[in-house]
């Protein structure tokens, strides 16, 4: 039997993916702010996605960083409470279309449980980061549609 490269599984492929970073935030004048204000210190982590969802006492934020590695020393530096989840971004090409994405993952019955934009001007197209159900599952999916697919060194 051959052996795997890391990016192949079982099933001949792993998705490149992003991690995204939950942070709890008091829903108060200022704390946003407070919040992407510690990423200015460090130079080496760009915001490339931001989210937030917002009650009358509290938000969720959520970011993607350009280094997912320095960006939790940074939080953690700054004594941030995040959690972590990895996401898959897809970029849409010409042709294609949200719509047409989710088709696809319907397709396969898998659940798409949020999705947002992200700010990358070098991508030069749509990009959409996804959380599913399961990832791997869904990027072989997308990838077998043509969809492109970015991973972490592709944020810069």
């Amino acid at each position: 039997m051959s052996q795997m490269t890391p990016q192949q599984t079982a099933q001949g492929y792993t998705p490149p993916s992003v991690r995204q970073f939950s942070v709890f935030l008091e829903n108060k004048v200022g704390r946003l702010l407070d919040l992407v204000r510690v990423f200015d210190e460090a130079p080496d982590v760009h915001l490339c996605g931001l989210s937030v969802l917002e009650s009358s006492d509290h938000a969720v934020v959520r970011l993607i960083p350009s280094a997912g590695d320095a960006a939790q020393r940074v939080l953690r530096d700054h004594g941030v409470t995040f959690a972590v989840l990895d996401l898959l971004v897809v970029e849409l090409h010409e042709g294609q279309t949200i719509s047409g994405m989710c088709l696809c993952l319907l397709g396969a019955e898998l659940n798409i449980r949020f999705a947002y934009p992200l700010l990358l001007a070098a991508a030069g197209s749509p990009t959409i980061a996804l959380a599913v159900d399961d990832h791997i599952l869904a990027g072989q999916i997308l990838r077998n549609k043509n969809f492109r697919l970015l991973g972490e060194h592709d944020l810069l």
